[in-house]
């Protein structure tokens, strides 16, 4: 999987930078999953994942090519107030099922 930072742009009243990207997933066929890519686009911007908000990811039909839309906050805070409460789910890590003990 590779990314390629295409626009990145400074949104000074909102406090956060607004990031579109391409991502080209050849080896993997499918759409990467979203937290895949947001952990892959930390490294690449230097951020901390958590701050790291995909709005959008979409693959081109007939393509290996993904076109993705983010935000990158400097605090959490900030983001809470801002992105829907939708948005904020989909990029939150999906928690482990607890396994229950059988005796």
């Amino acid at each position: 999987m590779e990314i390629k930072i295409l626009v990145e742009k400074d949104n000074v009243l909102l406090k956060r930078k607004e990031v579109v990207f391409q991502v080209n997933h050849n080896q993997t066929g499918s759409t990467p999953p979203r937290l895949e890519v947001k952990n892959a686009l930390a490294g690449i911007l230097k951020k901390d994942a958590n701050l790291i908000f995909i709005k959008k990811l979409e693959t081109k039909t007939g393509t290996h090519t993904a076109i993705g839309v983010a935000n990158v906050y400097d605090s959490f805070e900030q983001a809470k107030r801002i992105e829907p409460e939708y948005i904020i789910n989909r990029n939150i890590p999906p928690e482990k099922p607890k396994e229950e003990w059988k005796e």
